[in-house]
């Protein structure tokens, strides 16, 4: 049964329940695990990739047009040009001010073009650091959603300085003394994603993605085959389920059956909400408090093993002396 049929026969059967009374959560669940998971692990978490790079799935302005009001769009970084695959801007969330940064896709190939299919120049980290800083200086929380692949890996972003651009921002963003909440709404691509992804409390949408490379990636320069990125990716922890119990994100919204694109605005809803509900805790926070917190959530997290000092000496030079 393909997709489309598996979602055809979801409708159907939601009908039938509803017109009849009828209690047939079980077949739904069952139909809803096939969709989403496949025949096997590898094939769960391949389907989650596939719905991350999902040609119809919503973007940053899809949930812009939704979520917020009186949306004016910043332009510029104020030192070379306006990177399109970086938006930002103001808008208002229930009639309160706030800042909005994030990664912007094309739905076709000329837009794809325009915005380099969302992965941005130093310029656009730049930008989006002028707007947290403005933001600051106002006094108004920031919203940065995450989407993208990665950074721009070629001679034009090496030239302007995308390592010291990203790493400036993982820098600055420490020290923002405002609200900062990240939502990962489609792919989380390595440092592409962590020069906006730095936050007080990070949401993950149930079919993202957010890992230090591609699954493609991985198979190629750990596996040497690049046709094992199903592996390659079953084995990276990279979906919101991995990420939650490792404590590398907060929480996790839930998407229509079928992932975000079904029904954009139903996940439009559940984000709006749970943005205003952290906000509402975040902006009671004394600054001093957000800023202490932020540092104390990144530094807990990850694996650090310490061998003795002498130990340490002894792998060094035999380290030096292969060299």
């Amino acid at each position: 049964m393909t997709e489309k049929e598996i979602i055809k026969r979801l409708t159907e059967l939601r009908s039938l329940a509803q017109k009849h009374k009828l209690d047939i959560s079980e077949e739904i669940k069952q139909l809803e695990a096939k969709l989403v998971n496949g025949n096997s692990s590898q094939d769960a978490t391949w389907k989650k990739v596939e719905l991350a790079r999902h040609n119809d799935r919503p973007t940053t302005l899809d949930y812009i047009d939704i979520i917020f009001d009186d949306f004016l769009e910043l332009h510029g970084d104020r030192s070379f040009s306006d990177d399109p695959a970086m938006i930002g801007g103001i808008a208002l969330l229930n009639d309160k001010p706030v800042t909005i940064i994030g990664q912007q896709k094309g739905r076709n190939l000329k837009e794809n073009v325009m915005r380099n299919s969302g992965m941005a120049l130093p310029d656009g980290y730049r930008k989006a650091l002028r707007l947290v800083r403005q933001a600051e200086k106002y006094g108004r929380p920031v919203i940065s959603f995450v989407d993208t692949q990665g950074a721009y890996p070629g001679v034009s972003a090496e030239e302007r300085g995308i390592g010291e651009a990203i790493a400036r921002n993982l820098k600055e963003f420490f020290s923002v003394r405002v609200p900062i909440v990240v939502i990962i709404i489609g792919q989380g691509g390595s440092g592409g994603a962590l020069g906006i992804g730095i936050g007080d409390y990070v949401i993950m949408l149930e079919n993202a993605i957010y890992s230090v490379i591609s699954p493609e990636g991985c198979a190629s320069i750990l596996l040497r085959d690049a046709s094992k990125a199903k592996y390659a990716a079953s084995i990276m922890k990279l979906t919101a389920r991995d990420l939650l119990r490792f404590e590398i994100i907060d929480t996790i919204i839930s998407e229509p059956t079928g992932g975000a694109h079904q029904n954009p605005e139903v996940t439009a809803a559940k984000i709006k909400l749970e943005l205003v509900k952290v906000l509402n805790k975040l902006i009671s926070r004394p600054q001093e408090q957000l800023v202490k917190n932020r540092y104390e959530k990144y530094r807990r997290m990850g694996v650090f093993i310490e061998k003795n000092a002498k130990k340490k000496s002894g792998f060094l030079k035999r380290f030096l002396r292969k060299e």
